[in-house]
């Protein structure tokens, strides 16, 4: 077996980070094994190109969860990054850090170390504002953050108007001072190219002699010296291979695939684990459980005026619009779709924003089971106001469902479990009514398409919700950071409870979902979770 200091299963969103910061200076050598092949793909590259990637074969997992009651025992599909740089390199590239008050919540919990102050400077850190530093954000960091206001589709200026008028407050950076208000979402581009954590961190660190990257190495199992983790088992081109780590392993695999390849090594549920004839390394029950995610639904308009349904159906628009990214790496092929956003307080009795905002200045009502239809949007002009929950009550779980370490786990979102969430979604969808109803808006809607204008009560918007209603693709929690090992799996340190040498740092340490994408904020666990490696290292 090769040996490293360090191995790094998932070259994602935080194991890109982690490889990048681990293997500076020379010091340490390293290794990152990722099951997917290469980013350099030009869906990838391109901003827009997401709707492309959204169901492909090769650069996504494409996960289903099971059939939710919450939801009418619906599936929800669940695109994961299986590629260089995760599901940064699919998502829609939404900047959002989260509330204050989400890190000071996590503190609380138990986690020292994990408090806004002490987040704050690590965002600072990771990120090149284009729009330049003050007190909350950052410059000459390895990620570009776009500020997109100036060059959206004209329509976002109706969205915030109407804002505006209903009450709301123009925010100029929900990222700043507070989240609260309505406005325009900062992207991670970087001169008209997606700047997933690939491209911001490993990258640049690509050419360094202690740094090692694996590609299209599926992780089977970790290995074990008694209590001590000590490397991985992996499958390439048809072969069993292994890495040991003479420092430790570290799982950045996310929150589907890190709590899978636990239970899979033998840590997780003992109960769970001998069923399937998996033998225990380690019990932790709390492997695959406390998983959270953000539910969302949008209400569909026509317009009166046109969107960028009229620019990106026509062979001929989207030629014009090819072409001129083409040449100048700028226009709608250079942006996402939700352009315009907001955090808002569905009821003033709220302590904290709770329900997210989307404006998205196209529809795609008709695409085809299987397709994403960005670049083939609706024959009508239309766009879509939507909202999620920031701070869901739902808890749910995944497990592995056979001993076959390539089967997909089973999921378990448990959506709308309770009457909290059910009732702060029909909050959102009456203010959605009422931003609607506003002039600006007023103006350019010609008729609401979903849910339509007869659904007015409570409980006739609460069965759309639950017909309607969706993942926004933020999945957490599932190898959760707190002091007890009875309620968690990892420490504050983000070391396994129990084992020695292994850490997780990724999404499924989050003990509470944030406000918001969660992109952002994994990308700091993977920032914090390196300064805490090399700590505790010297």
């Amino acid at each position: 077996m090769d040996e490293f200091d360090y191995l790094i299963v998932g070259a994602g969103s935080a194991g890109c980070v982690l490889a990048s910061r681990l293997s500076e200076g020379g010091k340490y050598s390293v290794a990152l094994l990722e099951a997917g092949g290469s980013e350099l793909n030009f869906w990838v590259r391109m901003p827009i190109g997401y709707g492309k990637t959204f169901y492909h074969d090769h650069l996504n997992w494409k996960y289903m969860t099971e059939p939710e009651p919450g939801i009418n025992n619906r599936q929800s599909y669940w695109p994961r990054g299986k590629v260089i740089g995760g599901s940064s390199s699919i998502n829609a590239m939404v900047f959002i850090r989260g509330q204050a008050a989400d890190f000071d919540g996590w503190k609380a919990l138990g986690n020292a170390g994990w408090g806004y102050d002490d987040v704050l400077p690590v965002y600072r850190r990771m990120e090149n504002n284009l729009a330049g530093a003050d007190e909350w954000r950052g410059r000459g960091g390895p990620l570009t953050v776009t500020n997109i206001e100036s060059v959206v589709h004209p329509l976002c200026k109706n969205y915030i108007a109407a804002g505006v008028e209903v009450g709301l407050t123009h925010n100029p950076d929900f990222n700043g001072r507070t989240q609260e208000g309505i406005g325009i979402y900062q992207i991670t581009t970087r001169n008209g190219f997606r700047c997933s954590t690939a491209t911001a961190y490993l990258n640049p660190a690509r050419g360094r002699q202690n740094l090692k990257v694996i590609k299209e190495a599926r992780v089977t199992r970790l290995l074990f010296e008694g209590k001590r983790a000590v490397g991985a088992e992996y499958r390439q081109g048809g072969e069993i291979k292994r890495l040991k780590a003479r420092r430790e392993v570290i799982l950045s695999a996310g929150a589907v695939n890190s709590p899978q390849i636990l239970q899979h090594s033998g840590v997780g549920d003992p109960d769970h684990l001998k069923r399937l004839g998996i033998e225990v390394v380690h019990a932790a029950p709390q492997v695959g459980r406390n998983l959270q995610d953000h539910l969302g639904f949008d209400h569909l308009y026509k317009s009166t005026k046109p969107t960028l349904n009229n620019v990106l159906r026509p062979w001929w628009g989207r030629f014009a619009v090819g072409l001129q990214y083409v040449l100048t790496r700028s226009g709608p092929l250079s942006l996402s779709v939700n352009q315009g956003g907001g955090f808002i307080r569905s009821n003033p009795e709220r302590a904290h924003p709770n329900i997210q905002l989307y404006f998205s200045p196209v529809s795609y009502t008709r695409a085809q089971p299987g397709k994403r239809a960005l670049l083939s949007p609706d024959v009508f002009p239309g766009f879509l106001v939507g909202v999620s929950n920031c701070h869901p009550t739902s808890r749910g779980w995944l497990g592995i469902r056979s001993n076959d370490p390539f089967a997909a786990p089973e999921i378990h979102p448990n959506y709308l479990s309770t009457d909290t969430d059910v009732a702060e979604l029909v909050e959102a969808a009456h203010f959605l009514r009422r931003l609607s109803k506003a002039a600006p808006l007023r103006e350019i809607i010609k008729e609401e398409m979903k849910p339509g204008p007869d659904l007015v009560s409570d409980e006739e918007l609460a069965a759309d919700i639950r017909a309607r209603s969706g993942s926004v693709f933020h999945p957490c929690g599932t190898c959760a950071m707190g002091p007890d090992p009875v309620y968690s799996v990892v420490d504050a340190r983000l070391r396994v409870h129990g084992l020695d040498g292994l850490r997780v740092i990724d999404a499924s340490i989050f003990p509470r979902i944030t406000s918001g994408n969660i992109n952002a904020p994994t990308i700091m666990v993977a920032e914090k979770g390196a300064d805490l490696v090399l700590a505790d290292a010297a």
